[in-house]
């Protein structure tokens, strides 16, 4: 009996008691929409966006491009130092990798197989 007696009170006082609506500024996207990954980026971030947009690879994330693997057409391996460790599968259906050390300079034979690989300096964008 209690609870109905301040539940009327309590509609009748809020009935009785109006209160002038404000405009409250809305804080959302409304003007001029979500921003889009480009226009949020910032500092290494941008500057991989804007090589990626340019057609540049910067840190090699993409396919590689296929090469013949022959002397005169070798596979390119980017490194930024004189010289890198590479694998090589040398058949489609082989399991074992045959691991060997590429220097710089000329183009250098997988022990195994007799693909021809060559070092490039690569230079990180930053």
């Amino acid at each position: 009996m209690a609870a109905r007696l301040l539940l009327r009170s309590a509609v009748r006082a809020s009935a009785s008691c109006r209160v002038a609506r404000c405009i409250v500024p809305s804080r959302g996207m409304g003007a001029g929409g979500m921003p889009t990954d480009e226009e949020q980026a910032t500092g290494l971030e941008k500057i991989i966006m804007t090589a990626m947009k340019e057609g540049k690879d910067p840190y090699s994330m993409m396919k590689p491009k296929s090469y013949a693997g022959s002397k005169v057409d070798p596979h390119l391996v980017p490194s930024i130092t004189n010289k890198r460790i590479v694998g090589c599968i040398c058949e489609e259906d082989n399991t074992a990798v045959v691991w060997f050390w590429l220097h710089e300079g000329d183009a250098q034979r997988c022990p195994s197989c007799g693909s021809h690989y060559k070092l490039v300096p690569h230079h990180l964008p930053h």
